[in-house]
Order: structure tokens, then C-alpha cells, then sequence
């Protein structure tokens, strides 16, 4: 495998999954791809962080909830300060130019367990340099959800208005970026607007976006109070980033 192939580093925003952090985490890091595994958890009343290090992760915690896109951040920037670790504890490697280049990031949602293992199609086109992100497409899950689409149809409309790109899934967490593509994106929209938002970002950055189908599983919102209020959410910050790069839904014509 070349060097070029090592360099992922895997994001892994999480909140409240003891139960599950550690085998996504094991499943993420056995990835021949992936170099290192940062996870951030957001503001956990459980034993995410504990699970996470146990399972090998580096982890960074947020005491309070602060939201995806805020997690996301900081596993980036936790990223790129042990890259500079690295380089200074391995001069050796200045040498080499992959090495010296920042690693390409790859998002993962903490739920997916064991179906993460199949993440590794993601990274392909963005190592070979055909895309500068790639968003994953989930087969039908196994446990229905309880929405109706509404907060998808927000995203994806919005999307192809401002780009021309027509999305099958939006709001999919798991992806994977070039450097190029993250600094396109950044700073990252708030909260739950954060997959639109990047998608908006690095298609006006003029880079490549693919959707590549991944069979993953994961932990779906019910239809119970608690997945209407997260729903209510998703809907406000997907609305709020789409306003902000100039959509206008009450403009005709």
C-alpha cells in the first residue's frame, strides 16, 4: 500500500453512545486507510469518553453540548495538532512528501459499530484525487425512522438551488474531504445544518462531490417526542444554512 493510502484521519462526533463508540471505533481503526481515530464527545452524561479510550481513540470532551458541527471542529483541529506532533517527533519523514501533507478526513457518526467497516469505499476517490469529498449513501435501514421527509426535502431542494447538484441523501454525517475541501467549508455551518452546508461550500469552491453507496447501520430518530424535537432542530439549522449562502424560499420567480 502506498503512503498516499494511510492518510485518513477518522472524526468521530458522538454523544451518549457507550453502548456503541467502542465497536465503530475498533471498526474505523482497523481501516487500512486510516491513520489515526479522534473522537469528541459532545457533552456525554454516560461513559462515551471512557469506552472510546478503551476501544484506542484519541479523545477530546466537551463539557457541555455543543453541537455537531462544533464537534466536528475540534476533532479537526485535535487532527492537525498531532500531525504537528508527528512531524516534529519524526523528522525522518520530512523527506517524504505524503507525509508531509495533512491527512484527508473522514466523518463518521458513532452508531454505525461494526457496519463501519465499510466506510473504506469513501476514501478512494478523495485519495486518488477524482473527488474532493465523497458523501456516503445508506441502503434502507433496518429500523425505520420516524420522519417524513420534510427535513430532507429542505436540504436537497436547497442544495440544487444554490448548486445544481441534486443530492439522493443530504444529510448523510459520513464523508470523506481533502484538506482543500475542509478549509472550502470552514468555519462549518452550526449545529445540524453542517452536511448541507458542506456540500453547498465545496461545490461553489468548484471541487468534485460523489455520493457512493456504503452499507452502513445506524441508530435512526424515533417517532416519539424526543425525535419530533431533534427533527425540529435539524429543520432550523438546515434552513439557517441554506439562508445564509443566499437561498431565498420566499422569493418567486
Amino acid at each position: 500500500m502506498s503512503a498516499l493510502a494511510a492518510r485518513v484521519a477518522a472524526v468521530v462526533p458522538c454523544k451518549d453512545e457507550a453502548q456503541r463508540i467502542a465497536a465503530t471505533v475498533a471498526a474505523v481503526a482497523a481501516l487500512p486507510q486510516v491513520s489515526r481515530v479522534v473522537v469528541v464527545d459532545d457533552g456525554s452524561t454516560d461513559g462515551t469518553a471512557a469506552a472510546a479510550r478503551a476501544a484506542g481513540a484519541d479523545v477530546v470532551r466537551h463539557e457541555r453540548n455543543r453541537g455537531k458541527a462544533a464537534a466536528l471542529e475540534t476533532g479537526v483541529r485535535r487532527v492537525r495538532e498531532l500531525e504537528r506532533a508527528d512531524a516534529v517527533t519524526n523528522l525522518d519523514d520530512a523527506a517524504d512528501p505524503a507525509a508531509a501533507r495533512p491527512a484527508a478526513l473522514l466523518f463518521v457518526d458513532g452508531d454505525l459499530q461494526e457496519t463501519a467497516t465499510n466506510l473504506a469505499v469513501l476514501t478512494t476517490a478523495v485519495l486518488d484525487g477524482s473527488a474532493a469529498m465523497t458523501i456516503a449513501t445508506l441502503p434502507a435501514q433496518i429500523t425505520a425512522g420516524g420522519g417524513r421527509g420534510l427535513v430532507v426535502g429542505l436540504a436537497r431542494g436547497g442544495i440544487e438551488h444554490l448548486t445544481g447538484f441534486r443530492a439522493v441523501q443530504p444529510l448523510s454525517g459520513m464523508r470523506c474531504l481533502s484538506p482543500v475541501a475542509f478549509d472550502a467549508a470552514s468555519p462549518l455551518a452550526r449545529g445540524w445544518g453542517v452536511e448541507t452546508a458542506l456540500t453547498v461550500d465545496v461545490l461553489r469552491a468548484g471541487l468534485t462531490v460523489l455520493e457512493v453507496p456504503c452499507e452502513l447501520q445506524h441508530r435512526v430518530s424515533g417517532s416519539d417526542w424526543r425525535g419530533q424535537v431533534h427533527r425540529a432542530g435539524q429543520y432550523r439549522d438546515v434552513w439557517l444554512a441554506l439562508v445564509r449562502r443566499g437561498w431565498r424560499p420566499w422569493h418567486r420567480g
